[in-house]
């Protein structure tokens, strides 16, 4: 059986892991939002393609009459 001050050391190294644990999922959030902020004005800042016009095609010319010979 554990005594009572193996108990509060194992509690108190918990606690240790669990705050650092913490800031580093604070460092993580605050990164991941950068990352997002970054992504957005990349995306922002990216060229919007113009769509070419399309050309006319050129009017087609009139067939021109051909007599048959006998």
């Amino acid at each position: 059986m554990a005594t009572a001050n193996q108990i509060k050391y194992r509690i108190g190294q918990a606690k240790k892991k669990l705050a650092k644990l913490n800031k580093e999922l604070a460092s993580t959030k605050a990164n991941i939002k950068k990352l997002e902020a970054d992504a957005k004005k990349a995306k922002a800042a990216k060229p919007k393609k113009k769509t070419a016009a399309k050309k006319k095609a050129a009017p087609k010319k009139a067939k021109k009459a051909v007599k048959k010979g006998k």
